[in-house]
């Protein structure tokens, strides 16, 4: 059967833009994976679990999911937490269940697509606002209507940059903005054993939610939403990605658990990652490399055009890197990039090799 025209036309325009996307297994020095600390190559135990067999409302809830979900809350500075099977399913959960009709939500314009896409859900107005601009949020919190919340990531996954969290949690609590913050790219790296950017800054008594995934440094999967025990109820009432879907399976709840606890004693490799990132940012700005400004796991080095960026990605590669070319439309035009993932195991006699292919 043939495909819709509509779909043809689209496959056809990535195809002549150079922006189709296609599935690749990658050998190589790995500088391209969200595992910043390694742990996805760690072995846990989980043998003996079985499937989780429904949802959590249906027959998929186990006691030891909402030991862990009371654990991880108060780990992460919060009353009470509930578990989504990723980290984009939360934000979908989140944000089209939560700001309701006449409310408002603010938003970065770096923030993630799942973040957007939830938005998108929700029956409440939204603007975005220029990112890290705090001028131009305060502008948009003097116009929203209804209850605000106000959207933000910690470490912004294309760019590597922190989230401006103290001045923006300072400007919600002067309008009673709700401020939610994902920290996808910070949870496990910053804070006190690994608890994220808001606990290093201290600023978990301002923010009303807060979004930890187990897919980046955990080397997991899955995530949880923290807040308020109020707030875990209503999304268990009504959020449909949590309903709807079958639960995590036990052998999930089990690694996720271990990782976190592993996570606690990585000071050492959290350090290591940190040198890592210091030493990268010290060694391009020997060079004429166009890297963006970022003191996190996430550098990018800018190539522009989608072919530029897919022929670096190809030379990189067949010189033994695991790298990706982010291309347009996941990013904007003239902005097309090759992301380099730091990790603590990385070595820096890699990092400088990788460097000298782009200077």
């Amino acid at each position: 059967m043939n495909l819709p025209s509509g779909i043809v036309q689209k496959l056809r325009e990535r195809q002549l833009d150079g922006s189709l996307r296609e599935l690749e297994v990658y050998d190589g020095i790995d500088f391209f994976s969200n595992d910043y600390l390694g742990l996805s190559q760690l072995k846990f135990d989980t043998s003996g679990n079985e499937g989780a067999t429904g949802s959590r409302l249906i027959s998929g809830n186990l006691l030891k999911t909402e030991e862990l979900e009371e654990d991880l809350a108060h780990f992460y500075g919060h009353k009470a937490g509930l578990i989504f099977n990723s980290g984009f399913d939360a934000n979908l959960g989140l944000f089209s269940a939560v700001p309701q009709k006449g409310d408002t939500i603010i938003y970065d314009a770096l923030c993630h697509a799942s973040i957007r896409d939830g938005i998108r859900l929700s029956q409440a107005n939204s603007f975005s606002f220029r990112h890290n601009d705090i001028m131009h949020l305060n502008e948009r919190l003097t116009a929203a209507t209804g209850d605000i919340f106000v959207a933000v990531e910690a470490v912004y996954s294309m760019d590597g940059d922190q989230g401006n969290l103290e001045a923006i949690a300072k400007l919600c609590k002067k309008f009673g903005a709700y401020l939610i913050v994902d920290e996808a790219h910070s949870a496990g790296i910053f804070g006190a054993q690994g608890r994220g950017l808001v606990n290093e800054l201290g600023l978990e008594d301002q923010v009303f939610a807060k979004l930890i995934t187990f897919g980046k440094a955990y080397g997991s999967h899955g995530a949880i939403v923290v807040g308020s025990k109020e707030l875990r109820t209503y999304l268990i009432n009504f959020s449909r990605s949590f309903i709807y879907t079958t639960a995590l399976p036990p052998a999930s709840i089990t690694r996720i658990a271990a990782v976190v606890e592993a996570v606690k004693q990585m000071d050492q490799e959290r350090t290591k990652l940190k040198l890592n990132a210091d030493y990268f940012t010290a060694t391009v700005k020997e060079t004429s490399v166009n890297c963006m400004p970022s003191a996190s796991a996430i550098q990018s080095i800018m190539v522009r055009g989608n072919q530029a960026a897919k022929n670096k990605a190809a030379e990189l590669k067949a010189a033994g890197f695991a790298v990706k070319a982010i291309l347009y439309p996941t990013v904007p035009k003239q902005s097309e990039r090759i992301r380099i993932c730091l990790h603590s195991f990385n070595s820096q006699e890699d990092i400088k090799k990788l460097i000298h292919i782009f200077a």
